[in-house]
């Protein structure tokens, strides 16, 4: 099933881009036609899918649903103890996060540099000795867990 719904969230991505590369040549004009515009394509295909399809494909890749509330405080104080700068920027240290998750639910390799490379931004940098305690915060606190 996980197979199949990437595959078809795959099909979809290859068919806009497909979509977006036509030119409307009938009437010898080269132009890309108004149907066929990214925003045009972007649309439908996001019409398509439903937010519970949006959500199972994200599921499916190993990405947790962006938390609120007090479950991203919860997130943000356990990467603050793993790290303490990464969290200087929340948005990013929680997308970073959800990122990260994917990475670890899906067997990922060389874990702790990719953690530190993902919490690495502006005038933030984290090295892999830390990128190993946010790898471990995040599977303590049950973040990745879909």
């Amino acid at each position: 099933m996980k197979t199949r719904t990437t595959a078809y969230a795959a099909f979809l991505l290859v068919a806009a881009v497909a979509l977006t590369a036509c030119e409307d040549t009938a009437n010898g004009d080269t132009k890309p036609s108004a149907k066929s515009s990214p925003t045009a394509t972007a649309t439908a295909t996001e019409q398509e899918l439903t937010q519970e399809q949006k959500d199972e494909i994200s599921k499916n890749a190993g990405l947790p649903p962006e938390p609120t509330g007090a479950e991203r405080q919860r997130l943000l104080d356990a990467l603050a103890k793993a790290a303490p700068d990464v969290v200087r920027y929340e948005d990013k240290a929680v997308d970073a996060a959800r990122n990260q998750c994917s990475s670890i639910n899906n067997g990922g390799q060389r874990l702790d540099w990719m953690a530190s490379q993902r919490f690495t931004y502006k005038d933030v940098t984290t090295s892999e000795v830390q990128g190993k305690a946010i790898n471990d915060a995040l599977t303590a606190s049950g973040f990745c867990k879909v």
